[in-house]
């Protein structure tokens, strides 16, 4: 290097915390921005074709991590599509998706389910990192407003109740010591959107994770659903679901929080009403008051279901981490 070079600006390290569908829709945006990005994805999912290979193959269930390695991969959209192929027929291959049995094929070949994920990273040619909350799968269990105990990821949205709590078995679970790791040395830590319960705070009770988020200088950012989820969420607002995290965690975690105050067509809110979900009130005032900033936009589109927009939700995302990393410079 001669005098004049300069050395090249590493890229903001990001992790990115959740499961479900959200999740990957926002990092098809962010990883076309100079991000480092690191995944860390629930293994608490027990429903499908991720419940029956985590049952038979003593496995953490692959589903979330499926998606979001496709989320970040470098492929031609056919074998994206091959990969998220479901199979409808066939005994012992319905429900299964194909990226679904080669994660658990792969896991066989290496001999655990981190190192077959680092190598179906590799093979994607995946930008940034995915990591499991945990090396194994964990049990989440459900504790209603009534005082019943519900067991299963899967189970607690359609027992009907409101959820007082959620708590995972084994209680002191090891996270991976590479998930922790990239959450010391992050820049900024992003949550969400997905499911409150069953997605975003089962990564958040995993002990020693929750302990590295709490103890991170880094910018710390929550995306919040756009929708409520029936059995989950019901008539929550933006708040609602902040004290939720803070009821189980102890910490009010976030510096920022990204909200959709955008209009919804009529007809797509009746749609969802038929299935009991409403649009997630932004009360703002009330977010503002507990010390959150709040970032609100118009970030969804209307498809066949509601997404958000993740050009304009990565770029709100981008805009913040730079911000923050100009003023720590």
């Amino acid at each position: 290097m001669n005098g004049s070079e300069q050395p090249a600006k590493a890229k903001p390290q990001i992790v990115v915390i959740g499961g479900g569908t959200g999740l990957s829709v926002m990092l098809r945006g962010l990883k076309e921005k100079a991000l480092d990005i690191t995944a860390i994805v629930t293994v608490a999912d027990d429903g499908g074709s991720s419940g029956i290979l985590r049952n038979e193959l003593q496995i953490p269930p692959p589903g979330d991590i499926r998606n979001v390695l496709l989320a970040l991969a470098d492929v031609e959209p056919l074998l994206g599509k091959l990969l998220n192929y479901r199979f409808n027929n066939g005994t012992g291959l319905a429900p299964h998706s194909l990226g679904n049995l080669m994660l658990a094929a792969i896991t066989d070949i290496s001999g655990d389910f981190v190192s077959g994920v680092r190598e179906l990273s590799r093979v994607l040619a995946v930008r940034g990192r995915v990591l499991p909350a945990a090396g194994q799968a964990i049990v989440l269990k459900g504790e209603m407003a009534d005082g019943s105990i519900v067991t299963g990821e899967s189970m607690i949205p359609k027992a009907g109740k409101a959820i007082k709590r959620v708590f995972i078995e084994p209680a002191n679970v090891e996270p991976l010591e590479e998930a922790v790791q990239a959450i010391r040395e992050a820049d900024a830590i992003l949550i969400g959107p997905g499911s409150l319960y069953t997605s975003i705070i089962p990564n958040l009770i995993v002990p020693k994770l929750a302990e590295a988020i709490v103890a991170s200088n880094a910018l710390k950012m929550f995306v919040c659903n756009v929708m409520t989820q029936p059995g989950e969420t019901d008539d929550y607002s933006v708040g609602d679901h902040l004290e939720a995290i803070y009821a189980h965690i102890g910490y009010h975690l976030f510096d920022y929080v990204i909200v959709n105050n955008g209009e919804i067509p009529e007809q797509v809110q009746s749609k969802y009403a038929e299935k009991g979900a409403k649009a997630v009130h932004l009360d703002l005032e009330e977010v503002e008051k507990r010390g959150y900033k709040v970032i609100a936009d118009k970030l969804v589109l209307f498809r066949t279901y509601l997404r958000h927009d993740a050009d304009k939700l990565s770029h709100h995302i981008f805009q913040l981490v730079d911000n923050w990393m100009t003023r720590k410079r």
